[in-house]
């Protein structure tokens, strides 16, 4: 099974989208966006200013949602990515994108993370145990939830690899696909090679 699913919504930090989309879809991996509902979504671009002590947000590109997570069986698919931005933060509270990530812990598959995505995990009860990395201001959310933080960009823990943000994006992906080969989840027969 060489099928992706990248767990995201509006909001959603644009380059944590489109980079693993197109990486992956490079490395020969078929690729879905899943979100709340099967429809065109607003993804924003932060970024840093001198002055301000958080970052700013600015709307970004649209691209449209493959499947509703409602829909989605998640049997279908070898692994999945979340991506940062605001999107984990309302996805958290979605109890199909907490099943979906569940089925992915309790088959020990492949799971990428990135920025405000281990909000989702958290929400979903599987860091208890498990090094992450995420944005640094979410340390306390994953050592509430029972993890261990690790200020990182490919932080690798079993199947789970998690990075910091969007500056994290090339040792993230390049750790994920280390995964997904040691996992045997390879592209499709025919498919283009990394």
């Amino acid at each position: 099974m060489s099928k992706i699913l990248i767990l995201t919504g509006d909001g959603a930090e644009t380059l944590e989208v489109f980079y693993p989309y197109h990486r992956l879809q490079e490395a020969g991996y078929e690729v879905h966006l899943g979100a709340p509902a099967k429809r065109t979504l607003q993804f924003v671009v932060h970024d840093f200013v001198d002055g301000f002590d958080t970052y700013t947000e600015k709307p970004g590109h649209v691209w449209p949602a493959d499947v509703a997570l409602a829909d989605v069986d998640p049997a279908d698919y070898a692994a999945i990515v979340i991506p940062g931005g605001r999107a984990p933060e309302y996805l958290r509270n979605n109890p199909d994108a907490k099943r979906i990530v569940r089925h992915f812990f309790e088959a020990d598959a492949p799971v990428a993370a990135t920025c405000h995505g281990p909000l989702l995990l958290a929400a979903a009860g599987v860091l208890e145990g498990r090094t992450s990395s995420a944005y640094p201001e979410l340390a306390i959310d994953v050592e509430t939830a029972g993890g261990v933080f690790e200020h990182g960009g490919g932080v690798v823990d079993g199947n789970l690899v998690t990075a910091r943000a969007w500056p994290d994006n090339g040792t993230w992906m390049k750790a994920f696909l280390a995964v997904l080969d040691e996992a045997g989840v390879h592209p499709a027969a025919g498919a283009a090679a990394a």
